[in-house]
């Protein structure tokens, strides 16, 4: 049951995505207070406490659905592996709920989720940021207001250069982790070509490591073929020493390049919020180039505006507004990363039916 308060939250994880996103979003935004934290580890504990004094301090998933009266909202921010069991708990408990992409380590294990939350009547989102960074609005307007023309190729690079695998479950292998950069990364980036570009007909794609040791795919390239012809050309690698443009889009009357990343979350990070001044803004020398050749212009970025998402939230918990993302676009992009490995393995296009 709603209250006629602010909305009242609890967070599974304070690791990246806990840290970084969830609990900085939901406590900046208007109709929601952080009301509590699990978190195991001394050292996340003695940072949530700095940061947010004002959240309930929990040891166990279990602690929190033991109080699930004293909730109205619970968000999945916990490793990938967790979020199918965590997400379920939560939907038994009546609780709407926000699990952090990717959604669940299968296309399979997603639908079960939407079906059980759709049976239950409790509201299911999947916190696909990315849709609200700056370039992606930016490139968003462009296509709304047609100044690109017709698009028939969309390149799109999430780059790092992490030569050192890292020490967390984000680099086990195994289908129940969910690990590796294509689910890791490319749950951002075929999330946004679905938006942008619509449904998929045809994914090819090829899967390395390309670091010592590792035991995951590092290194990925995704190519889909859209049903309305555009071609999405992805890239994600944990090994690029020279970075490529974060978008080169390409239509017969314009095209459009952006190098970097969003500000936002390096500035969450270093502990800003969004409304403060400036906030997911850009310097002009990091806007992207819009026009043809010789004569193309620098084109100012939209703000990035992560706390968009959260604001839907609430509009959807207090007045029935659609949620921010609907479960069945989170399926479908696990259906094109699924088909992406599968291509790999045989090295041959795989084609989608709707």
């Amino acid at each position: 049951m709603v209250s006629t308060d602010d909305l009242r939250v609890g967070v599974l994880g304070y690791g990246i995505a806990g840290a970084v996103f969830h609990a900085p979003l939901i406590a900046a935004t208007p109709g929601l207070r952080l009301s509590a934290v699990v978190t195991a580890n001394p050292e996340r504990r003695s940072a949530l406490r700095a940061r947010h004094p004002e959240a309930r301090v929990l040891d166990s998933a279990e602690d929190l659905f033991a109080a699930r009266d004293e909730f109205d909202l619970v968000v999945v921010a916990t490793p990938n592996r967790t979020h199918v069991p965590l997400a379920l708990t939560a939907i038994e408990a009546g609780l709407p709920v926000v699990v952090d992409k990717p959604f669940a380590p299968s296309a399979e294990q997603a639908r079960l989720l939407a079906t059980r939350a759709s049976a239950a009547g409790v509201p299911l989102t999947v916190f696909q940021n990315r849709r609200w960074d700056n370039d992606f609005l930016t490139l968003r307007k462009l296509l709304d207001q047609g100044r690109l023309g017709r698009v028939h190729r969309f390149e799109s690079r999430f780059e790092r250069w992490a030569p050192t695998p890292w020490d967390n479950w984000r680099e086990l292998p195994g289908a129940e982790e969910a690990g590796g950069i294509l689910f890791d990364l490319g749950a951002h980036l075929v999330d946004q070509a679905l938006q942008l570009f619509g449904p998929v007909t045809s994914v090819y794609a090829e899967l390395g490591q390309v670091r010592a040791d590792v035991r995951v795919d590092d290194d990925a390239f995704v190519a889909l073929t859209h049903q309305d012809g555009t071609r999405s050309q992805l890239w994600m690698s944990a090994l690029a020493a020279q970075l490529g443009p974060r978008f080169r889009v390409l239509g017969d009357q314009a095209g459009y390049t952006k190098f970097g990343l969003d500000p936002q979350e390096d500035a969450m990070a270093a502990g800003g919020l969004p409304g403060s001044p400036g906030w997911g803004t850009e310097v002009q020398s990091a806007w992207g180039q819009f026009g043809v050749g010789a004569e193309s212009v620098r084109l100012e970025t939209e703000p990035g505006a992560y706390q968009d998402f959260y604001a839907a939230v609430v509009a959807a918990l207090r007045e029935d507004a659609p949620l921010p993302v609907q479960p069945a676009e989170a399926i479908a992009a696990l259906e094109i990363i699924e088909a992406a490995k599968r291509s790999a393995e045989t090295r041959e296009p795989v084609v989608v039916t709707a």
